[in-house]
């Protein structure tokens, strides 16, 4: 345990001594992640398919905010899709659009959520996020997450409507090709299901991790996972869908015990040591309950020098 907690250490001072370049970095990859995702479920536009262009919008997305790597890969799916058919790219830009007002206006710091939910989600693992933003985020990251499962399942939609990839030139039949595209996206039950489950996994997790309670982090995740699994199945069994219920548990265990790394470097206190405060001023009475982390000292190293004096032997 103290070799984990030494390398804790070492990780945060190292990140702290590097943020700016590690920031560079990680937009990069992820800028870098999240288009080639794009391109490998779309791929209908060859031009954003060329790695230079996917590795200079990746560069541009590392000295920008945050926030530009999803402005720029709603640019690339929209890119796509409007090779793929002009109907598909509005009913995109229509969600894009929806999405960027409700994520700015309740959830703008959740740049991550709204990314990692499509990339864990083509992992088979996209239960990670309703647990990691309960413990990380704030209610409102239920906008960021299910917009996040919005367009996973709209990538996966798209990638296999190969039907709809010419306009129709008659009216009656372009409504009926939007008709299709919006039941498709907007109809399926699956995407529902879960975005409930995610919903109520969140507020769920957010609440008892911050409950004034003994390990809180860890019943959180074990309530978070429970009612994830429950969700899932009560949500199949009503709506009809075709849930692999197997799957869910496995990834559920599996999303568990990542957040049990994540309480490890996020929230590692150690409850043997609590004590609870009481003191008041001219308006009030406090009582506070004072949880102690668990740290401990990197050693430093020290050089010794030795120095030999030289000699003749006579």
């Amino acid at each position: 345990m103290t070799s984990l907690l030494e390398l804790k250490q070492y990780i945060k001072r190292f990140y702290i001594k590097n943020e700016t370049y590690i920031t560079y970095i990680w937009k990069f990859l992820l800028a870098l992640i999240t288009i080639a995702v794009i391109n490998n479920k779309l791929g209908y536009m060859q031009a954003l398919n060329n790695i230079a262009i996917v590795l200079m919008a990746s560069l541009l997305c590392a000295i920008l905010p945050a926030n530009f790597i999803v402005f720029m890969g709603a640019m690339f799916i929209l890119g796509h899709l409007y090779s793929m058919g002009i109907e598909c790219a509005l009913i995109a830009g229509a969600v894009f659009v929806l999405m960027f007002l409700l994520y700015f206006r309740f959830s703008p710091k959740d740049t991550l959520a709204v990314l990692l939910t499509p990339i864990f989600f083509f992992m088979h693992i996209p239960y990670v996020m309703p647990l990691a933003m309960g413990l990380l985020g704030l209610p409102t990251s239920v906008v960021s997450v299910s917009f996040g499962l919005v367009i996973s399942y709209m990538l996966n939609y798209f990638a296999s409507a190969t039907s709809i990839a010419k306009i129709g030139t008659d009216v009656e039949e372009t409504s009926n090709q939007f008709q299709q595209v919006l039941s498709g996206i907007i109809g399926d039950k699956a995407m529902l299901v879960m975005i409930g489950a995610f919903a109520v996994t969140i507020i769920i997790v957010y609440v008892i991790r911050r409950a004034s309670i003994d390990h809180s982090w860890r019943i959180a995740i074990a309530a978070g996972s429970v009612s994830l699994i429950a969700c899932m199945l009560i949500g199949s069994l009503v709506c009809n869908t075709e849930i692999s219920l197997i799957g869910v548990i496995v990834g559920t265990v599996i999303a568990a015990a990542l957040m049990l790394v994540v309480e490890f470097f996020a929230f590692n206190v150690d409850y043997n040591r609590t004590e609870k405060v009481q003191f008041e001023d001219d308006e009030y009475y406090y009582y506070v309950k004072a949880v102690p982390k668990i740290t401990v000292s990197t050693p430093e190293r020290r050089v010794k020098r030795i120095n030999r004096a030289s000699g003749r032997r006579r």
